[in-house]
């Protein structure tokens, strides 16, 4: 299996999938899950002829975990490091969810020199938490509640959690009871440590000041019916930060609709990387 051996620490290894040949994708994905949650993305941008990259974030999926580094400058320094170790020009980003951190702290950090363009797909760009300055955020005292469920009964939060992701209830099913036991085995999987570190980074983080570095062609996806993220303090904010964007919006979509709404978001992917 390949794997990329981290330079400044031999014990962690980031797990990757490189697939096809082209101009290089790298797929960022979400938390609490792995790179196995772009399943229904990577056949389509195959057959568009790209390289498809998927790794797994470290302390996720098949990656190793590390004590420390669970701060955007160390996740950004990660994805550096499988750029520059997989020697990758001229690179297309895709961040979902937290992924969107990784994105744009990468252009902060190491500039777009080598960077085409990017997609921010449900993302927490620009901030997640509800601020005085931010009243559309999610308030503290739910972040309070996540976290303590993190650290006291992860595996029973981790149920609870995917429901929201893809806005399941009594009348909504929007995804069959395997996707959610699918999705709890990669996260309940996860390194507790690593789970909880990365949670207080997507939480606590505000990217509203690196906005302006994102000067590459940029798209934005959004569900207007986004539980976990919502699209005013997140979607909408980034359109509105990102000189070059095109944001599109998907009516009724969850945090998760990269499987419940896959057929569209697959097509406005397609129309954004074809088009000039």
């Amino acid at each position: 299996m390949p794997f990329i051996t981290k330079q400044d620490d031999q014990n962690v290894q980031l797990y990757y999938e490189d697939l096809g040949i082209g101009q290089p994708i790298i797929l960022i994905h979400g938390w609490p899950l792995s790179g196995k949650s772009w399943e229904m993305q990577i056949p389509v941008l195959l057959n568009l002829g790209y390289r498809v990259i998927a790794y797994d974030r470290k302390g996720f999926g098949k990656s190793s975990p590390s004590f420390d580094g669970y701060d955007y400058d160390g996740l950004a320094k990660d994805l550096h490091e499988i750029i520059t170790q997989l020697e990758l020009k001229n690179v297309i980003l895709f961040g979902f969810s937290m992924g969107g951190g990784e994105v744009v702290r990468y252009m902060t950090n190491y500039g777009t020199e080598n960077i085409d363009k990017v997609a921010l797909i449900s993302s927490i760009i620009p901030i997640v938490k509800q601020k005085d300055d931010n009243p559309d955020g999610v308030p503290q005292e739910k972040l309070d509640e996540i976290m303590n469920a993190l650290k006291t009964d992860r595996i029973t939060f981790l149920e609870s959690f995917h429901k929201d992701f893809y806005n399941v209830g009594l009348l909504s099913k929007t995804v069959s009871q395997k996707q959610l036991d699918y999705d709890w085995a990669i996260a309940s999987f996860a390194n507790p440590i690593a789970t909880i570190k990365c949670a207080e980074s997507w939480a606590n983080t505000d990217f509203r000041p690196e906005l302006k570095n994102v000067t590459v062609k940029t798209l934005i996806v959004h569900g207007d019916s986004d539980n976990i993220v919502p699209i005013d303090t997140a979607g909408k904010q980034a359109a509105q930060g990102i000189i070059n964007n095109d944001f599109m919006i998907i009516e009724g979509a969850p945090h998760g609709l990269n499987v419940t709404h896959a057929e569209e978001l697959n097509a406005i992917i397609s129309r954004f990387l074809t088009s000039q």
